[in-house]
């Protein structure tokens, strides 16, 4: 995977009703390494690494590249988005786009952050690189991304097997932008 190409980084921070995406910063580093190290958050992911191993492979100051969006909820990192050219995907239909990736702390789970992040990060790249499709691969087991894919418009290419698992590739096709109404939180 590479970054997206000419797009002007970083933007603005982009405001939800509820959340801000941001590029990451140095107070979310041990957000991102809770992200790495969860067996909850990586259970459809290969599984998590050793918490000491990201702690050590992972930069005072995270990352900072095109597409890489901090998911901000009152001022805490809950989650990362992930915009990057799909360059060398296992699947022809997957190569050369750009590919949506998305991590959430499990506390975050099952209060629509991810729908309503994920739709602003996808308006951003409509914006940005218009007229581009966008893939999604999941697990077909991952039932919450599967529903995820299917809110935010992403359309069936193809089932395949890897990693030892049924993964299913959708893509959405490039618009005007994408529209979800975030659920109301829970009580």
């Amino acid at each position: 995977m590479t970054d997206l190409g000419p797009v002007t980084w970083p933007p603005a921070p982009t405001r939800t009703e509820r959340l801000v995406l941001r590029e990451p910063e140095p107070r979310g580093r041990a957000a991102f390494i809770e992200l790495h190290a969860s067996p909850e958050v990586h259970t459809y992911l290969g599984g998590p690494r050793p918490r000491d191993e990201v702690e050590r492979e992972l930069p005072e100051a995270p990352e900072r590249w095109p597409g890489s969006f901090v998911v901000d909820l009152g001022g805490a990192m809950i989650g990362q988005i992930l915009l990057r050219r799909a360059t060398a995907h296992r699947r022809p239909a997957a190569a050369g786009k750009a590919d949506l990736g998305y991590l959430f702390l499990p506390g975050a789970w099952g209060f629509g952050y991810a729908t309503e992040a994920c739709a602003a990060a996808l308006e951003w790249f409509d914006g940005a690189l218009p007229g581009e499709p966008v893939v999604l691969t999941t697990q077909t087991a991952n039932v919450g991304s599967m529903r995820l894919a299917a809110k935010l418009g992403f359309i069936e290419v193809e089932r395949f097997q890897a990693w030892d698992a049924e993964q299913w590739l959708g893509v959405r096709s490039a618009r005007d932008g994408v529209r979800v109404t975030p659920p109301r939180p829970r009580p």
